[in-house]
Formats: C-alpha cells, structure tokens, sequence
C-alpha cells in the first residue's frame, strides 16, 4: 500500500544507495593544497561533501612549536576547564542515560602531568571545551595558529563562532553525532580518527530518549552517575559504530561507514549535518573553527529525513 512504512523504507534505502553512488560519499578524498573560495565553495560546500587538505597550515609556527614542554611554559600555570570521565565517553549513554563529563577546572601544568603519566589520577581526562576555548581560555596561542581560515571565511562570507583547543587522552572518545556547523578540524600534533556517515545515513542511526546526567568523582575517586533531575530528556544515538550491536538496530546495517584518519599537518573539511565519531592519538593536539551552517533547502531536506525516518520508527 502506498505511503505505508514499508513503502517509506524501501524509498529511505534507494535514496541513500543513490547519494552513495551519484553525490560521490564513498570515500573522502585527498587535496594536495587549499581549493580558492570559489573552488571550495562550488565543489565542496555546496555539494556538503567531506575532503582532507594538506598543506592547508603549513605557515603556522603551531606546527612546529607546540610541544608538550612548549605548552607547558607558555600557559601552564593558567586555570583551564577539563572534561573527566571513568572511561574516555564523554557526552554519550551509559546504563541508559546520556552522561556528560564532570568539568573540572585545573592548572594546565596539572592537567599536563596527567597526560605525560607523570600522576596518577582515576579517571580519563580531555580539553574539549566548545565555546571558542582557544580565544578564551587559551588566548596567548592564537598568535601561534589563526584567529580564521581566510579562504572559508572567503566563501562563507564570516568569520568563525567558535575556535577550539583539544588535547587529551588516547582513551578519550567522542560519541557518534551530529553538528550544525560547518568544520575545519586541524591536527597540529599525532592523529584523530574519524568515522562518518552522510545525512543520507539518518534513517539507519537510531535516536533514543534519554535522562541527562553528569559524572560525579567522589573523595575516594570512584565515579558516580547524578541524574539532572530537573532537565527533560534528551535525544541521542545509542549505537557504538565500533561495536555496533545489530541486534538491537539492525538498520545500522544498511549503513556504509567512511574510514579516515587526519594526521598532523592535514586539516579535515567536514560538513554540516554529518554523523562524526573520533578517537584520537595519545596526546594529540588539534584546532578547529566551526563555522554556523547555512539554514538553507538543505537543512530542510534533512529536517524532512528526519520526520521521514520517525514514521518508519528508527527515531
């Protein structure tokens, strides 16, 4: 019968199988120098495809100065936010919650000991701040890399809302997700590693309900689960693309999942509204610029995606 969700899936399944095969989201290509504003606004953010571009920073003294001994002397007796948690998942679900970290503030210097194994601290410790924390917190590096990319700045038309430091833990993990910017992801130092799935991919990635909760570290340094009580559920993906458990989605499946990893000196074009999941080289350091996507038809395409995939019930 038409319009059934029978219907509606088989139409979900074709249309994702032909943005594979037509919109070029089988692999992420390579280029070799920064595309002109024009170049990348026609080729890439338009079509919202992925790309790594080399030679893209070459310029910037962070490349070859931002040891952990440099960072140490520039800001380490500075006062900085960090993510903690018992097992590197920040903001992702644990015993059916979504669990954010316990941000903690604490001397950069502190903070670098921890990742050099010179203390021994419980727990798994990640500089992921999003709120421009580089300008903010960390404002003495900026002369070391650049306030904006001119080029996409350029073919946007504006400058960047945010600008962020990351440094942490190997066993830190970003949970699978999705943003509403345009991203410039840039590794100074070792190496993240990304899996990412079109928007096309949205009617195979369940969402979820869950309870928002944080992580709270108890004298002993045992970790505890504290619910915000007072805040409604939250929406999130449930399925780790590591172990995804088919069993319990099956429409993970369908799916086809890219493969990259960005490594020091390369800088990762990712697209507003794809899926992303990172894990990262012990001790890697990274900048990115987030751009605010442009609420354009495709927005509406994937808003429509979206409601498409509730009615056949992956929500």
């Amino acid at each position: 019968m038409a319009g059934s969700p029978s219907t509606v899936w088989k139409c979900l399944q074709n249309f994702a199988e032909e943005v594979r095969e037509l919109h070029g989201t089988t692999d992420v290509p390579y280029l070799e120098q920064p595309p002109s504003p024009l170049q990348f606004y026609r080729d890439w953010l338009c079509s919202n495809r992925p790309c790594v571009i080399r030679n893209a920073f070459n310029h910037w003294p962070a490349l070859q100065k931002w040891t952990l001994d440099y960072l140490r002397r520039c800001v380490g007796s500075k006062t900085v936010s960090v993510a903690v948690t018992p097992n590197g998942y920040a903001d992702a679900v644990y015993k059916n919650k979504f669990v954010m970290p316990e941000e903690r503030t604490m001397k950069f210097g502190d903070f670098l000991d921890i990742v050099e194994k010179n203390t021994k601290t419980p727990g798994v410790f990640y500089i992921q701040k999003q709120c421009s924390n580089l300008t903010e917190e960390f404002p003495e590096l900026i002369r070391d890399v650049e306030s904006h990319i001119p080029w996409m700045s350029e073919a946007l038309g504006k400058h960047p809302d945010a600008v962020n430091f990351w440094l942490g833990e190997s066993a830190a993990v970003t949970s699978l997700h999705k943003d509403h910017y345009e991203n410039l992801y840039c590794v100074v130092a070792g190496e993240k590693h990304f899996i990412l799935h079109p928007p096309s991919d949205r009617p195979f990635i369940p969402y979820e309900m869950y309870q928002p909760a944080t992580y709270q570290v108890n004298e002993d340094g045992s970790f505890e689960v504290v619910d915000q009580e007072s805040v409604d559920k939250v929406p999130w993906i449930p399925v780790d693309p590591l172990e995804p458990d088919l069993s319990l989605y099956p429409a993970y499946g369908e799916t086809q999942p890219l493969h990259v990893t960005v490594r020091a000196g390369e800088m990762l074009y990712l697209p507003s509204l794809w899926f992303h999941h990172v894990r990262q080289s012990h001790g890697c350091i990274a900048v990115n610029y987030w751009y605010d996507m442009e609420y354009d038809v495709k927005y509406h395409y994937f808003q429509l995606l979206d409601s498409l995939s509730k009615v056949v019930g992956n929500s």
